[in-house]
């Protein structure tokens, strides 16, 4: 039956507007329609994604203990700096919650590091001294994975023994400074380095200006104290195990085997194996603290903008790698 309202007379103007609205009206419920589905679906697909991430995502807290005996494991993994899961604040959180628990009968801090931040790790190496007098009952043993150079010895140097794969690296026990040098780049390409500053040394080994000579030597000056500072507490956390030769303390590395001829480690071994037969306490815990999403982010964020406020400093930092 036809529409009452749909004019018969194909020439009537009418006819054609009528049509047309009832066109564009059709198109209309059509976008909307595939408008809310689409909306649907991306608020499907988000809740999705934050399942996933709830499930998958490491959230920055410790494993949840359950009573008994067990032994508490604590991963130093990476570079050793302020920002990473390395830093000093997330080792000594985990450390202090390991050695707190009740339950805890021995703790071993699992070590695959290429070293870092000398403050940093000299930090981790105080704490662990700290908690070894606070808890003497407890023993901390070092395992070394893949690396544990500079500065991860360093910090495995205040265990009371280091256990190694034969074929794990270990040592590099020294201190550098790095750089580049850009004046002859500069000069090929008729670059001038206008750079001022207040106070005569401001710009110290600043890489477009040449190397002055006095603050080459006060910076050898600051690298040699920091090295004594690493050597001193490599003989105090071994002691008469080490073995001193001349070629210890300049920055050589050696294979897991040969480290522990040489008394810088003390024996062969795995995070299971030294929870079964040294701690005697098979089961494991892990109470490694990392950093989440959030956490990461505000500290990005902050340091971009310290690093926007900045006065200035010289581009090369010490590190013990």
């Amino acid at each position: 039956m036809d529409d009452p309202n749909t004019p018969h007379n194909t020439n009537d103007p009418a006819w054609e507007r009528h049509l047309l609205d009832k066109v564009v009206m059709a198109s209309l419920a059509e976008q909307r329609a595939k408008r809310r589905w689409g909306i649907f679906f991306k608020l499907a697909a988000l809740g999705y994604f934050v399942a996933v991430l709830v499930l998958l995502v490491d959230w920055g807290h410790p494993e949840k203990l359950s009573d008994g005996k067990h032994t508490a494991v604590v991963y130093l993994h990476g570079t050793i700096e302020p920002k990473g899961d390395a830093s000093a604040e997330n080792i000594i959180g985990s450390l202090q919650s390991a050695f707190e628990d009740k339950g805890t009968a021995g703790v071993v801090l699992r070590i695959n590091s290429p070293g870092g931040s000398p403050v940093q790790s000299g930090i981790i190496y105080d704490e662990i001294k700290r908690l070894r007098a606070k808890y003497p009952d407890i023993p901390l043993h070092a395992v070394v994975e893949d690396m544990c150079a500079s500065g991860g010895y360093y910090v495995a140097a205040a265990a009371d023994r280091i256990y190694v794969d034969k074929a794990s690296i270990v040592g590099s026990i020294g201190v550098l400074m790095d750089g580049f040098g850009f004046t002859g780049s500069m000069d090929k390409l008729g670059v001038e380095r206008r750079l001022l500053t207040a106070g005569e040394n401001k710009g110290f080994l600043d890489p477009f200006s040449p190397q002055d000579p006095r603050q080459k030597e006060f910076a050898q000056v600051l690298l040699n104290d920091i090295h004594q500072q690493f050597i001193d507490a490599v003989r105090a956390g071994r002691g008469k195990r080490l073995k001193e030769t001349p070629e210890m303390f300049s920055g050589l590395m050696w294979t897991g085997a040969q480290s522990v001829k040489m008394g810088l480690s003390d024996g062969l071994g795995s995070v299971d194996s030294v929870a079964r037969d040294v701690i005697k306490a098979e089961k494991t815990v892990d109470y490694s603290v990392r950093e989440n999403i959030a956490e990461r982010f505000a500290k990005r964020l902050g340091a971009d903008m310290a690093k926007s406020l900045s006065l200035g400093v010289f581009g090369g930092r010490p590190a013990i790698r």
